[in-house]
């Protein structure tokens, strides 16, 4: 005899009503892939300083040309609502208080990677080509490098770039701005 799983998968909807509704206790990591609800994996200290980092370089460059978000959700469609490291989006007066931020209007998301990287590549990072996300930044803290994808399709990302130690990079949609790849990963002891 076969057992059969079922699974219930939920709209975005159905989530945040469950978020509102305290289901989930304020510790859990949690976004939404796909109609499933996914439990993030607890972040490394290499991790959480690298996104700090990237918070203040962009708050230094970028002051009052974009909406930073520190791993805030990003509404994509009625089925996934992921929480990426940083999102650089357009600026609101009311800072995204009556709307959570959508595809049109995000200049960059970025994954910071070290755990995860597979899974960002291969869930994450599609999910944000199908959505037409113009620019996506995967740092690599393992290689200690930095994917950028651009040119969104349904199947993935057209120009995908490796950018590595002493090489600079600037966000397609900010083109007056660039960044090192050393200012990114930043300096650090093993």
């Amino acid at each position: 005899m076969s057992v059969q799983l079922l699974r219930q998968l939920f709209t975005v909807d159905q989530y945040d009503k469950m978020l509102d509704a305290g289901v989930f206790t304020g510790n859990e990591r949690l976004e939404l892939i796909r109609g499933e609800i996914i439990k993030m994996s607890p972040m490394g200290i290499r991790h959480e300083a690298c996104v700090k980092r990237l918070n203040e370089l962009f708050f230094l460059r970028l002051g009052k040309t974009v909406t930073v978000g520190i791993q805030d959700s990003v509404r994509l469609n009625n089925t996934s609502e992921p929480q990426p490291d940083i999102s650089l989006l357009q600026r609101r007066p009311d800072f995204y208080e009556t709307q959570k931020p959508q595809p049109e209007n995000v200049f960059l998301l970025i994954e910071v990677s070290d755990t995860t990287i597979k899974y960002d590549r291969e869930i994450k990072v599609p999910l944000y080509a199908e959505n037409n996300i113009v620019e996506v930044w995967l740092v690599n803290l393992n290689e200690e490098c930095l994917e950028v994808y651009r040119q969104p399709t349904a199947n993935g990302y057209e120009f995908v770039q490796t950018f590595k130690s002493g090489e600079t990079v600037e966000i397609q949609a900010l083109s007056n701005v660039t960044f090192t790849v050393d200012e990114i990963l930043g300096a650090h002891t093993d």
